[in-house]
This record gives C-alpha cells, sequence and structure tokens, in this order.
C-alpha cells in the first residue's frame, strides 16, 4: 500500500522512478506488535495524513472537472481558508491576553 502511494505521488510531480525511490527512501513504516494490524493500520493512517500523503492521494484527478465546479471548489476551498486565518487570529489574540494576565 506504501509502494503504490509512493507511485501515485510520484506519478502526480512527474518525477519517474528516481522520485518513487525517493519516495519509497522517505516511506512510512510502521510496527507491528503483539499482531495487533488493526492497530498498526491506525498508527499509519495517522502517519499518512500528517505527512501530507493521503491529501496527495486524494487530490489526484482522472476526471474533467467543469469550471463551474471549479469555481465552487476554489470559493469553498477560499472560505475554509478564510474561516481557519479568523481562528488562528482570534486564538492568538486570547493566548496574548492569557500570557499578559489581562
Amino acid at each position: 500500500m506504501i509502494q503504490a502511494a509512493a507511485k501515485r505521488g510520484a506519478s502526480l510531480l512527474g518525477l519517474g522512478s528516481l522520485s518513487c525511490q525517493l519516495q519509497q527512501w522517505r516511506g512510512i513504516r510502521v510496527k507491528v506488535r503483539n499482531n495487533n494490524l488493526d492497530h498498526a493500520l491506525l498508527i499509519m493512517q495517522r502517519k499518512m495524513q500528517s505527512s501530507g500523503i493521503e491529501r496527495m492521494i486524494k487530490i489526484e484527478q482522472t476526471t474533467h472537472i467543469k469550471k463551474s465546479e471549479k469555481r465552487v471548489l476554489a470559493k469553498k476551498t477560499l472560505q475554509c481558508k478564510l474561516r481557519s486565518q479568523d481562528l488562528a487570529r482570534k486564538l492568538k489574540a486570547i493566548l496574548v491576553q492569557k500570557v499578559r494576565g489581562l
């Protein structure tokens, strides 16, 4: 599964076999302890999410997207980004107030 993810990542970047070898070198390794495969798969999924491999796999589109759909997706992405920035700004203000003791 990891090799498939690496190959997809390489094909996304268009770098060929060299990138595939690099991805394998940087790949995700998970130890299975006490034959607990479910727990190991859960850990692997978390690592894939945090490293961004899962996002790269999801982003890969094999079908054509209409311009109207692209506009809708771009609008949703922008709204999500603005919401995230606004939340970060509010959290930063709260932390500054707590540090200053106000």
